[in-house]
């Protein structure tokens, strides 16, 4: 198990913008903060991880464009939650209401706003304990529904607000549920 790069911040923060900068500088990086400004540094996927995850962003925003509900982002699109912390999910989606609430200029940024949606994909070199962290930090930020994916033990975690964890072994398909109505993702192109 390979943990991202933490590279510590007690001493000396940076800006939004700083770190905004500094992630434009590096697109080949995946970068991360917390909320206590400390940053990660996580390794690119490998392939099958990629195209599994590409298949998701695939069926999420092919469900989108037929029900014009929202706005969907993959993997290299930066949330700025509102406990501080910078994230990445592998796909999330927001409400078309918050798009449009926000300027041009936020949205040209990393969007100060916790995903309404999220969906992480765990591969070979992640820590289920770190990702299930992280989707606990998206809940308490807001999402509202959010699906931690383990290929490897063959599960998902579905995470709602003011719910216990729900864990499904071995599901063929998940339900957007009341949050993204309609959408169904097959994961029998996961596995």
């Amino acid at each position: 198990m390979i943990n991202p790069l933490e590279i510590k911040f007690d001493s000396c923060q940076l800006t939004d913008e700083q770190f905004y900068k500094l992630c434009q500088d590096n697109r080949d990086l995946r970068f991360e903060r917390n909320s206590k400004g400390d940053m990660m540094i996580m390794a690119p996927t490998g392939g099958e991880t990629s195209e599994r995850n590409s298949e998701i962003n695939f069926q999420l925003r092919l469900w989108n464009k037929q029900y014009k509900l929202g706005k969907v982002f993959e993997s290299s699109g930066g949330f700025k939650l509102p406990n501080g912390a910078d994230r990445s999910p592998d796909a999330s989606w927001i409400t078309l209401d918050k798009w449009n609430n926000l300027t041009l200029k936020q949205r040209q940024k990393f969007l100060p706003l916790c995903p309404d949606f999220v969906i992480e994909l765990r591969s070979p070199s992640d820590s289920l304990k770190s990702l299930q962290e992280k989707m606990q930090e998206y809940i308490e930020n807001g999402t509202k529904l959010g699906w931690l994916i383990n290929r490897k033990d063959k599960q998902v975690e579905i995470y709602r607000q003011k719910k216990q964890v729900e864990i499904l072994d071995n599901p063929t398909t998940l339900s957007g549920e009341d949050i993204l109505p309609n959408f169904v993702l097959n994961l029998e192109l996961i596995w």
